[in-house]
């Protein structure tokens, strides 16, 4: 690496768009609390800001500025964090005050705990979750490795995490976290 290049945690702060390894696809991210990188990430994907968008990290507690930790009943407590790491995004009631860049049209936020080491490193690094969409243009299909996020959106990104998925087949499934309904398989 030259001295000149910066890392995914510098890009991230300067509110730079990266490409990275997720369970079973690369993602498309951004710092979570730069309304200006989620508009440019929307932008890139040509996604619509009312779907929301997904909240990765690498543990719980970097969550925890997003959710509403204190709607979750105690006796549901365990079984709901119990769900993580990886596979498994779950829908929480928002924070009040939550930026509709995250939430979209909704009052609940979709958030994951990861341990893909690229994630959770770059989640150690700045102290927060990462955005989280799928790398491609909405309506394509995602990229499974950073080879083809290069071809397809190199220009378009700022940082590229080389890492590999861990290997899963099919994208997260998402479920609401309170009541367990399944909203994607």
């Amino acid at each position: 690496m030259r001295v000149t290049e910066l890392t995914a945690a510098e890009v991230f702060a300067q509110g730079g768009i990266i490409a990275y390894p997720t369970e079973a696809v690369f993602g498309l991210g951004c710092d979570p609390d730069n309304n200006q990188a989620i508009e440019n990430l929307l932008a890139l994907k040509q996604r619509p800001k009312e779907k929301g968008l997904i909240l990765l990290a690498g543990n719980y507690s970097q969550l925890l500025p997003y959710v509403d930790d204190g709607a979750i009943p105690q006796d549901k407590r365990f079984s709901v964090l119990s769900r993580w790491p990886d596979g498994i995004t779950q829908v929480f009631p928002a924070k009040p005050g939550l930026s509709d860049y995250l939430t979209g049209s909704f009052s609940s936020i979709a958030i994951r705990v990861t341990s893909q080491p690229d994630v959770v490193a770059l989640c150690q690094a700045t102290g927060k979750p990462i955005v989280s969409t799928s790398a491609n243009l909405t309506g394509h299909a995602p990229a499974q490795c950073w080879q083809d996020v290069e071809q397809a959106l190199g220009a378009q990104v700022d940082f590229i995490i080389k890492g590999n998925t861990l290997g899963h087949t099919k994208p997260s499934t998402i479920i609401d976290a309170l009541t367990g309904e399944t909203f994607r398989q």
